[in-house]
């Protein structure tokens, strides 16, 4: 098992998120600017909805009991819709009201003092689902064996995102705007999402150094302190202990990523 010695950023989304290591996605973007800083955990569940990741959260965030034998969570994104979004009667369906109430849950469950969950030096960032091209994910579902039907739809997914800005607004949690930053790339033209997207729905490497380029602003803009290049490594750089060999046994302590020396 390995011991607790770096601060955490966790990562709660669905395939967007799970997928974020795969073609040099934002995940592993994100693993290595804070490398010796703070890790990076990713708990991305592909398929999955708000509904369906509430008792899921339940279990992978730690109660107050328990923050104090585990990493400290110091930055939560939260990142759905996408799946949310899929048109009734799909099972992954959340209507509007409730993926907002969902939203809602999953932030008081991390910031209201009588959540069993509390933790308030844990940050909080909302990601809206990006556009979809419902033209290039009608030929995905349709080449797959058996062909299936559109699970998604344009205007839908946007109206999912508009609400996941609408709970950040109201609940002062600031907001990457995927939605608006990927169809600003794409031209603002729904055809061209096809050059930030593999299927219609999930990103390729372009999609997702636009993900990794809103989060690490959103980062800065509204926690700095909790940006990389404002956090120390919590072990020293080997020069400087090549410099005093003969202290490298107290020179090799861990410190605090948030107290430059």
């Amino acid at each position: 098992m390995a011991a607790n010695v770096q601060d955490a950023i966790m990562l709660l989304g669905d395939s967007l998120t799970q997928g974020g290591y795969d073609l040099n996605g934002f995940v592993a973007k994100l693993a290595h600017v804070y490398n010796r800083k703070m890790d990076v955990i990713n708990r991305g569940f592909s398929g999955y909805n708000t509904d369906w990741i509430l008792p899921v959260f339940e279990q992978c965030f730690a109660t107050q009991h328990e923050q104090q034998h585990v990493p400290k969570i110091r930055l939560l994104v939260i990142w759905f819709g996408a799946n949310d979004a899929a048109p009734p009667p799909k099972p992954q369906h959340v209507p509007l009201d409730r993926f907002r109430a969902n939203l809602r849950k999953l932030i008081w469950m991390v910031r209201a003092p009588e959540s069993p969950h509390y933790s308030p030096e844990t940050r909080i960032i909302l990601m809206t689902p990006p556009p979809v091209n419902t033209a290039q994910r009608e030929r995905a579902q349709l080449a797959k064996s058996p062909p299936k039907e559109l699970d998604r739809e344009f205007e839908t997914t946007r109206r999912y995102a508009e609400a996941a800005k609408e709970v950040g607004k109201a609940e002062s949690v600031p907001v990457v705007d995927l939605w608006e930053n990927l169809y600003e790339a794409a031209g603002r033209e729904e055809e061209k999402l096809e050059d930030f997207l593999t299927d219609g729905l999930h990103l390729n490497e372009k999609g997702y150094a636009i993900v990794f380029e809103g989060l690490e602003k959103t980062i800065k803009d509204a926690y700095p302190e909790y940006h990389y290049d404002n956090l120390q490594s919590v072990f020293i750089s080997f020069d400087l202990i090549a410099e005093n060999p003969d202290k490298y046994m107290e020179l090799t302590k861990k410190r605090s990523a948030f107290a430059h020396s």
